[in-house]
């Protein structure tokens, strides 16, 4: 890294920023590092590769991207990179790379300073703490994106088994499934005990193309107009929605909730334990333990 000067780095990040700023939705963080490959000129060393394998250029921007987060201007979550409010006030406030890069530097080592003395230990490389906060970044990237692959590839009506499925683990009692054909705009309904007499009535529609663009208004509202008075809606989407979407099942004077691959598992693996055998081989985890760094 010593070849890597703060200029340049600040350079990198700041462009990087202006990439993310551009996707409020957040971005895969290998579509981001591509992104910012492309809108450089990268230097004879960052093109080249490390001795155990990985070109330099990926390592040194998510390296400094350690700082941006504990500044609290960006956000990863399983891959994806998403830049806070806080980071768009910063990216317009510095607009200086290597005082933009400086400012994070600084406020990493203020957060830093006030952890707790036992999660701080004297001697600590900070460089090594930021190396492993990489590689289990990057490890979570990995596994999520073959979760994501996972799930896209499976056929439409075990997705819709697999959702139904999660709905028994968590207590709920699922009355039909759709089959293959035409369903109404409902794929699953789902009551509270066995025989449906207590409201209310769970109807489900579940969208497993992960390629798809986000659900937006529109398509939110289609499933919205197959919902009775009385009836509590879900809609699946592995692409997720738009957030004007998620704005109008939040105003929406019907009871709806809206899950997207994230949630999905985050369910998935919080009942995992309820899982019959079926269930669980449909989409089969299984934790990894890694040594933890600061957080």
């Amino acid at each position: 890294m010593a070849e890597v000067t703060k200029a340049r780095t600040g350079q990198l990040i700041h462009k990087l920023f202006g990439i993310l700023q551009a996707q409020p939705d957040g971005m895969k963080a290998g579509d981001a590092l591509a992104a910012l490959a492309a809108q450089v000129q990268l230097t004879p060393y960052e093109a080249g590769d490390y001795p155990t394998g990985g070109r330099r250029f990926e390592k040194i921007v998510r390296f400094a991207t350690v700082d941006t987060v504990k500044a609290g201007w960006l956000v990863k979550d399983k891959g994806i990179w998403t830049v806070t409010s806080e980071g768009v006030q910063a990216l317009q406030q510095y607009p200086d790379g290597e005082q933009f890069y400086r400012e994070a530097v600084r406020l990493y080592h203020k957060w830093k300073k006030a952890q707790p003395v036992a999660e701080v230990e004297e001697g600590d490389d900070e460089a090594v703490e930021k190396s492993a906060s990489i590689t289990l970044e990057q490890a979570e990237e990995m596994a999520w994106a073959e979760i994501e692959a996972h799930l896209a590839a499976m056929p439409p009506y075990e997705f819709q088994e697999l959702v139904g499925a999660l709905l028994i683990a968590m207590g709920y009692h699922v009355a039909w499934i759709a089959p293959p054909g035409k369903d109404g705009g409902v794929d699953v309904i789902a009551y509270n005990d066995p025989l449906g007499t207590r409201p209310p009535r769970i109807k489900v529609q579940v969208k497993r193309n992960a390629n798809s663009p986000r659900i937006d208004v529109m398509g939110l509202r289609s499933f919205m107009a197959v919902l009775g008075e009385g009836d509590v809606g879900l809609f699946v989407a592995l692409s997720g929605f738009t957030k004007d979407a998620d704005l109008e099942a939040r105003q929406s004077h019907r009871r709806i909730t809206l899950i997207d691959a994230n949630q999905l598992v985050d369910l998935w693996t919080r009942h995992y334990g309820q899982l019959d055998d079926g269930a669980r081989r449909r989409l089969p985890l299984k934790p990894v333990w890694f040594l933890a760094g600061d957080e």
